[in-house]
């Protein structure tokens, strides 16, 4: 299946998809490691495809000016084409709404048949947080949580904000480490801003695509 295509109800392969990875993010912009934690993912719990949502109007990082929405759009489908288990939907930019991510589940849920497992995918700085989220405790009985540490975060940390979850909220969080260098959105802006190289971070579909936009600068 292509990974132009959209999620739409009316999909005529819905009906083939029986677990699915959450791939979430801003994607400010979509970089190496991104790929690598969802295709890992992928394979390691055997998803029929992930899905990357790029986030509309992010709840938490309202404290920064976010690229337009339609290209960091443009550049999650640039990054993602050569992969046929990869898919990009619109489901959040399009909706005027604050893109929570309980909201956002309960729409998959009702476009997919009740019986598509939906695994959301997500980093160890995000699970730190996940507390903070809107209506975690409904959300944990809508999905699975998948959580990639990277480097920069301290496993013990993550460990215990895992069993705080499950404890609180009976969220069960499964961890898997993936050896993925230390690449970060932040990072690469700064690069741009700062006229350094972005080469080998990000695919170059995407690298082409900044610089001929003239993005971040």
């Amino acid at each position: 299946m292509s990974a132009f295509s959209q999620v739409d109800i009316a999909d005529q392969y819905v009906n083939r998809y029986k677990k699915i990875g959450i791939m979430g993010g801003t994607f400010d912009p979509i970089h190496n490691g991104h790929l690598v934690i969802a295709e890992q993912i992928r394979c390691k719990y055997k998803l029929d495809k992930v899905l990357f949502i790029p986030t509309g109007t992010p709840p938490h990082k309202s404290n920064r000016n976010i690229i337009d929405s339609k290209h960091r759009y443009f550049m999650t489908l640039l990054a993602t084409v050569t992969n046929p288990c990869f898919e990009v939907s619109k489901i959040e930019i399009e909706s005027n709404e604050i893109s929570y991510t309980i909201n956002t589940i309960k729409k998959l849920k009702e476009m997919y048949p009740k019986d598509t497992e939906l695994y959301f995918i997500t980093g160890a700085d995000a699970i730190c947080q996940l507390d903070t989220w809107k209506n975690v405790d409904d959300l944990s009985k809508l999905c699975k949580f998948v959580a990639a540490t990277r480097p920069g975060h301290s496993l013990k940390e993550v460990d215990e904000k895992i069993h705080e979850l499950y404890k609180n909220y009976n969220t069960f969080i499964q961890k898997i480490d993936i050896p993925v260098l230390a690449i970060s959105s932040t990072d690469i802006r700064y690069r741009i801003k700062n006229k350094q190289s972005i080469k080998y971070l990000l695919p170059e579909p995407v690298e082409y695509y900044i610089y001929k936009n003239n993005l971040y600068v």
